[in-house]
């Protein structure tokens, strides 16, 4: 079982930067595919970004594409939401995950492990 919490979200202003964490615990010498979802409040959880378990293949929604960058430090075991020129539509809770399917997994039913989410908000 792995456990992940996830950390850095927070009040920006439009425009500016924010880094979120996920660090994971438990059974964390297994590599896992990572992704990160975020949910606006009455809405659906949605895809944002993921990466596979090596850390060769990346994928964004074209919400954030050009944006945000999924980045994993393995010997860590944390990954990383770099979220840069950040939006007011950007507000949401940004949660992350871990699948032991292989490739990149965009759809939310294939991730095992889920984090509690941290807020994401950004001032317009």
């Amino acid at each position: 079982q792995v456990q992940l919490v996830e950390s850095g979200g927070g009040l920006v202003q439009a425009g500016a930067p924010l880094r979120l964490s996920c660090a994971a615990s438990g059974r964390t010498s297994r590599n896992y595919g990572m992704g990160w979802f975020r949910q606006y409040p009455g809405k659906e959880r949605e895809f944002v970004a993921a990466i596979s378990q090596n850390g060769g293949m990346t994928s964004y929604a074209d919400s954030v594409k050009g944006r945000f960058t999924i980045s994993r430090d393995n010997a860590r075991n944390t990954v990383y939401l770099q979220m840069n020129s950040l939006k007011h539509e950007d507000t949401a809770v940004y949660y992350c995950a871990a699948t032991t399917f292989s490739g990149i997994i965009s759809t939310m039913a294939l991730y095992q492990y889920w984090g509690q989410g941290t807020q994401v908000t950004v001032s317009s």
